[in-house]
Order: C-alpha cells, then sequence, then structure tokens
C-alpha cells in the first residue's frame, strides 16, 4: 500500500515564537524540523553559559517542549524553574540540558538524548554547534554586544543598522541538511534582531536558503518591539528579511487581522511603547503572497495573585497559526 511521504517542514527562529509554531503544527501530518538561534546570553540560559561554557540551552528547551508527546510530568520538569536557594532562577531543563552536553562533550548530541526523553515528534536543531555573541551595529555606528542587552536597550540613539556574530561560526551541518531537504521553510514569528536574524547571519545560512527549492513563509509578528522594530509597518518588517536572504527569497508572509482588547493595547503602550503592526500592503509584496486571517489567542496568561501584576499577553493562538500554515502547505491558500 502507498504510504504517502509527509511535506518537510523546517521552522527558523527561536524563543516563544518558535515555541507556538511547533506546537500547532505538530498536530499535523508534517515531518518538521525547528533550527534554533544559539545566541541568547541572558537569565538562566546565559549565566549557564558563562559559567559552564556550554552553548545556550534555552531556545531548544522550549523547542523541545513544544515537540514533546511524553507524559505532562515531563513538560512540566523540563519548564520548572527554582524560585529560590543557590538555583534560584534556573530552569531544570537548562541545567538537564548543560548537564547532557558537559557529559556527552557535544551540543547536539545532548539534544538528541533530550528528544528521547521527551518523544519528540521531530528534530530539534542548533543553529550552531560553536559558541558567539549576537552584535547589533546602530546607525550611529555605535556597537551593542549580546542578545540580552540588545533586547534590553530599550531607548537606542538610533536604529539598528545590522547585527552580526562575533565571532562568525559556521552553520551545523544538520541545520544545511535540513534546509536542503525542506518542501518548506516557516521564519518566525519572533523578534527580528533577536531571534530570527541570529540565525540569518550564520555562515552558510544565506546561501542554503537561497539555493533551496523549499517554499518559504513569514510569519508577521502582531506587535512592535521598543528599540527594535518602533514604527515598523508590515512592509518594513518583510523589507528587512530580504536584506539577510535575498529580496524574493519570501513566498507567503502570514499576517494577523484581529485587533487586541483596547485596554490590553494601552497596556503594551504604556508599559512598553509597542503598537500592533500595522498592514500596509495591498495583495502582494514582490514576490510575497499576503495571507491574513484572524491569528491572535484568546488565551489569557497571567502573573502572580496580584490585580497590579496579572497581565494578559497578545500572542499568536498556535492551533490558528497552524492552521493558516497547513492549509498553505497543503496548497489550499
Amino acid at each position: 500500500m502507498f504510504n504517502k511521504q509527509y511535506p518537510k517542514v523546517v521552522t527558523i527562529g527561536g524563543g516563544t515564537g518558535t515555541f507556538i509554531v511547533l506546537s500547532g503544527l505538530k498536530d499535523y501530518p508534517v515531518e518538521l524540523s525547528a533550527i534554533v538561534t544559539m545566541m541568547d546570553s541572558g537569565g538562566s540560559t546565559g549565566k549557564l553559559r558563562d559559567q559552564l561554557g556550554v552553548l545556550p540551552p534555552g531556545d531548544l528547551r522550549q523547542a523541545l517542549v513544544a515537540l514533546s508527546e511524553s507524559e505532562e510530568i515531563w513538560r512540566k520538569l523540563f519548564t520548572y524553574r527554582f524560585s529560590e536557594g543557590d538555583l534560584g532562577g534556573h530552569n531544570f531543563g537548562n541545567i538537564f540540558l548543560s548537564a547532557l552536553e558537559k557529559i556527552t562533550g557535544s551540543n547536539q548530541k545532548a539534544v538528541e538524548y533530550a528528544m528521547r526523553v521527551l518523544q519528540t515528534k521531530g528534530n530539534i536543531i542548533p543553529v550552531t554547534t560553536s559558541v558567539c555573541k549576537l552584535c547589533a551595529k546602530y546607525e550611529d555606528g555605535s556597537v551593542v554586544e549580546g542578545e540580552s542587552n540588545i533586547e534590553e536597550l530599550k531607548k537606542p540613539k538610533s536604529k539598528i543598522s545590522h547585527v552580526f556574530l562575533s565571532p562568525q561560526v559556521t552553520m551545523n551541518i544538520e541545520a544545511k541538511r535540513a534546509i536542503e531537504r525542506a518542501d518548506y521553510i516557516v521564519f518566525g514569528p519572533g523578534d527580528l534582531y533577536t531571534s530570527i536574524f541570529p540565525n540569518l547571519v550564520v555562515e552558510g545560512m544565506a546561501e542554503t536558503i537561497g539555493n533551496t527549492t523549499a517554499k518559504t513563509i513569514y510569519v508577521a509578528n502582531l506587535m512592535t518591539r521598543t528599540g527594535q522594530t518602533d514604527n515598523f509597518r508590515l512592509s518594513d518588517f518583510i523589507s528587512e528579511i530580504g536584506k539577510y536572504v535575498g529580496e524574493d527569497t519570501l513566498d507567503y508572509v502570514v499576517a494577523n487581522t484581529s485587533k487586541p482588547d483596547p485596554d490590553l493595547l494601552e497596556y503594551y503602550k504604556e508599559v512598553d511603547n509597542a503598537v500592533p503592526v500595522e498592514d500596509d500592503i495591498g495583495g502582494t509584496h514582490k514576490h510575497a503572497k499576503i495571507i491574513r486571517s484572524d491569528l491572535l489567542s484568546r488565551e489569557v496568561f497571567t502573573q502572580g495573585s496580584s490585580d497590579k501584576v496579572k497581565r494578559s499577553l497578545i500572542r499568536h493562538s498556535h492551533e490558528r497559526l497552524a492552521d493558516t500554515l497547513y492549509k498553505i502547505i497543503d496548497n489550499r491558500l
């Protein structure tokens, strides 16, 4: 009996955006590979990197949990964060991956063992297996080193001109193979300069993407990011990606059509000066077809018990986003 070969889908990014895409797509008949940024330098991840000399585990951990089909207790374990003592602030999953890397001597092997423990439906691939720092050069000539420092700079004197790595590193051969075999490549959602572009500036990445026959999809952000994409409209996001992978690389752009709650928008504006990404494009943009859909999550995420710290987050719905992405993959959009 003929067995249909599932389309091969590669995601490129990191953080919450990649988590949302993988969480949704794993329930569809696709073969998933997640290429994950390795330049995180903040929080538990940054401390483990600096103190143990391991590669940053945080984005890998999120991708592992997203694709996990193991019992819920294992997923909870990998997301558990210690709140006190010497381990206060550290995430168990980060410590687990760091220990595995020390034991095996390889970040790639550590991820492979973790995939077995969590029974992942798909592969997680670090974009590089070399240690490096993400750097941002601004239009005034200044340079900021470190992914966390770039994120924390809320009021730079000028816009980011481009990002680069120090030292420059080569892409993981497994990442190269995944892209060469891919039918579809999904960029984002996520912060352009600290989640998506760190992958694209790894040596060999842009060339590999440029030579692939895969269709490419960019999932546009819902909100701007203070200090990085202030006043960016949809066309600005697309144009900026073009600087790193070529202007005609994108085949599809997925954009949200629904508006968050006004009170929530006011909160984002007040706290982070962030606003919804304006859709300023007609039917297409250069080579890319714009796919518009209601992608907003209705789930309420809260922190703490006090009314002052309770808040909802403006995020993509993993179910809605995955449905839209699969319709593209299945040639229905």
